[in-house]
């Protein structure tokens, strides 16, 4: 299941949430569920996912507002769920940027294939920086430039190459900047997979990145550990004109 691809059903049915939860895991898939879009926005922010099936008619803010949103962003392909016979729904879900639609109800499989479809469509390199790519963001006394992979420290010349897990690892903090993560949200924005009890990946990528990044890594004050939550970017982030 670690490298499963990661659905988020948004739906504020209960029983349809865990319905297509179970029988998406039951095929492979690894599945979380959300009831509203205030609940998405939580799992988006602190987690990584490759498909998003999201409901037309929820409380508060709607399915087709969020999917305007979240395609202009730019966040992951979106499977619209609409009522049965609500057809100018479903034209203004692929218009604003929705990559299929399903009327309810549905069938299961029927869902399953339609997910498999979007994804094989999907796939395709996904820039390391991710939204972060082509810019140079400021934070604490360094600037990145995310084309280069390279740190500059204010008044050197001297630049700090990054290795690729590194370089993921401290975008993954610069978009998330004063957010606490775990070490199992890590693992999955930088790697895609789940964490294990013993699984100490992340402990040392932070390690590694601090002994670049901190005047003294034994006492950091970029990178903080949160003590029984993980770390966070204790910083503010900004792009370098």
């Amino acid at each position: 299941m670690q490298d499963a691809p990661h659905i988020l059903i948004v739906d504020d049915h209960r029983e349809i949430r865990d319905a297509v939860t179970r029988y998406l895991e039951k095929n492979g898939f690894r599945a979380t569920a959300a009831r509203d879009a205030a609940e998405m926005d939580a799992k988006l922010a602190t987690g990584r996912f490759d498909l998003i099936v999201l409901d037309v008619m929820m409380p508060g803010e709607d399915g087709l507002s969020v999917c305007r949103r979240l395609s202009a962003k730019g966040v992951a392909p979106i499977l619209m769920l609409t009522a049965l016979g609500e057809e100018t729904d479903r034209i203004i879900g692929l218009e604003i940027g929705a990559d299929d639609y399903l009327p309810k109800p549905f069938n299961p499989r029927e869902l399953l294939a339609r997910i498999k479809a979007i994804l094989r469509r999907a796939r395709r390199p996904e820039p390391v920086a991710g939204g972060l790519s082509g810019r140079k963001v400021r934070f604490a006394d360094w600037v990145l430039d995310t084309d280069r992979r390279v740190l500059r420290r204010d008044g050197a010349q001297e630049e700090v190459a990054l290795t690729t897990a590194e370089f993921k690892l401290l975008t993954v903090f610069l978009e998330r900047p004063r957010f606490v993560l775990s070490r199992d949200q890590l693992l999955d924005l930088t790697a895609g997979r789940e964490a294990h009890v013993f699984d100490r990946a992340i402990d040392n990528q932070v390690s590694r990145l601090r002994r670049k990044i901190e005047r003294d890594p034994s006492r950091p004050e970029i990178i903080t550990t949160v003590r029984g939550g993980g770390y966070s970017l204790n910083t503010d982030v900004r792009d370098e004109p």
